[in-house]
């Protein structure tokens, strides 16, 4: 399994993680399976996560996890996810998303998947994008 998602990975267009600090806290990816968009407002405070499919809608699922491997390898999932977008979308909040941000920052690639579907991640270049968001949220905390 770890060699067929770091395939996946090596195989697709290097597309740049971007974070942006302003009133609320960003950072973005794009691949061609999917955009990938978290936030932090610190008014809530609240982080959220987007993945938005391109290709097909997410099916509606009781789970949704995220695996991340090739460097501290974690896996993390949650029941408290919603679907938007014309179920193309799946979104999920938390108070904390450290270790959402470790998996980002320490791996190589990310798998976020139901029970039926799957978005693989490339991780490459996440790292410096992640220490910007981690800055800003940071920022904002005090």
């Amino acid at each position: 399994m770890r060699g067929l998602i770091l395939a996946l990975t090596l195989s697709s267009p290097a597309l740049a993680w971007e974070a942006t600090v302003g009133e609320v806290c960003t950072l973005s990816h794009d691949t061609d399976a999917a955009h990938v968009f978290l936030t932090y407002d610190p008014a809530q405070p609240l982080y959220t996560l987007a993945i938005t499919r391109k290709d097909a809608p997410w099916q509606p699922s009781v789970w949704f996890a995220m695996r991340f491997v090739g460097g501290q390898e974690i896996t993390i999932s949650t029941q408290g996810h919603a679907l938007s977008d014309e179920d193309h979308t799946l979104n999920v909040a938390d108070s904390g998303f450290g270790n959402v941000l470790d998996g980002l920052a320490l791996n190589r690639a990310a798998r976020a998947f139901t029970g039926a579907q799957d978005v693989v991640l490339p991780l490459a270049g996440a790292a410096p994008e992640v220490q910007k968001f981690r800055t800003c949220a940071a920022a904002a905390l005090s």
